[in-house]
């Protein structure tokens, strides 16, 4: 059994002179946003900045002047930004960044990166970035071109964790396991105090989870499968300061990091990032809208040989 893990992700920005996400837009808008990609609605909170859906595949985020979706599996995001920019009108958007990064079952999705930035170009123009390099791991970034600057200021990160350790593993694998006890091995009531906190553990195995405190956000979505073990957590919030909680827990064998507009990058990695790991791949890009794109992939040098594994060659969801 495996589930695709990797994510695809939407940020739109809109003019909020002239609408407001949150209050000019019910929840039904939403529904069928989220119902556009393949996904529904699972839970919700919100505080007064920020309404955060938590989704059968990852997560929706809106803010007055903005939204961020996130989707894994054989989701197609890009009906979902095709419905927001039909529904709403180009008139309103700021600005549309959309993402992807490389699947472990690329064969098995229902469309490649270039297909999705074919539709979105049918209503805006933009360029195409790949961060990192084409065969280990890396994102493809489309952004629109426009006059909109994002204020430098507005920062967002990544941290992606493959292979975690067999401890890990089979700790999120264990059956039966509640979201309350998932949340005390990540540590989550001490990393995340204060934030509204809003959870979920799918069958048979697999976890996700919002937290929101005023404009900030911090999501967490975890593929706990020994074969293709994936935990993707993005946030406001500086993740490269986290980052020594979260990889002693987990302890992947590599990671990924990303941020935008964080000018300090090189000098937190060097700072947060245990010495074990070693950078194989170091990306940095400015937008057409300014905004800085760093990237770094990480991997952790082994030492001991694993296992080949068996495959399965006779089952419809093997890997080949």
């Amino acid at each position: 059994m495996f589930f695709e893990g990797s994510e695809k992700k939407a940020e739109i920005i809109i003019d909020a002179t002239q609408i407001s996400l949150i209050a000019d837009l019910e929840e039904n808008f939403w529904q069928a946003l989220v119902q556009c990609c393949n996904a529904k609605i699972l839970s919700t909170i919100e505080n007064k900045d920020c309404k955060a859906f938590l989704l059968s595949e990852s997560s929706l985020f809106v803010w007055h002047d903005r939204l961020l979706i996130i989707t894994c599996g054989n989701t197609r995001l890009v009906h979902s930004v095709e419905y927001f920019i039909q529904q709403v009108g180009m008139s309103k958007i700021q600005q549309i960044t959309y993402q992807r990064k490389n699947e472990y079952f690329a064969h098995a999705q229902l469309s490649s990166f270039g297909d999705d930035i074919a539709l979105l170009g049918q209503y805006v123009k933009g360029k195409s970035f790949r961060f990192g390099e084409l065969d280990g791991h890396h994102n493809y970034i489309f952004n629109q071109d426009t006059h909109f600057k994002l204020n430098q200021e507005d920062k967002s990160y990544e941290l992606i964790a493959y292979q975690i350790c067999q401890k890990a593993s089979d700790k999120l694998t264990t059956l039966g396991l509640a979201a309350n006890e998932i949340r005390e091995f990540l540590q989550l009531d001490r990393l995340l105090a204060g934030y509204i906190l809003d959870d979920f553990v799918f069958e048979p195995f697999g976890y996700s989870i919002n937290a929101i405190k005023g404009m900030h956000y911090l999501t967490i979505h975890i593929t706990p499968q020994a074969s293709s073990s994936y935990v993707s957590i993005q946030a406001n919030i500086n993740l490269i300061a986290l980052a020594p909680d979260f990889l002693r827990i987990l302890a992947p064998k590599s990671i990924d990091l990303l941020s935008v507009n964080e000018t300090d990058f090189s000098e937190l990695t060097r700072q947060y990032l245990p010495q074990e790991y070693i950078s194989k791949s170091l990306f940095q890009q400015h937008l057409s809208n300014n905004d800085l794109v760093s990237f770094a992939n990480y991997i952790l040098p082994q030492t001991v040989f694993n296992q080949a594994e068996l495959l399965d060659v006779d089952d419809v969801s093997h890997t080949l």
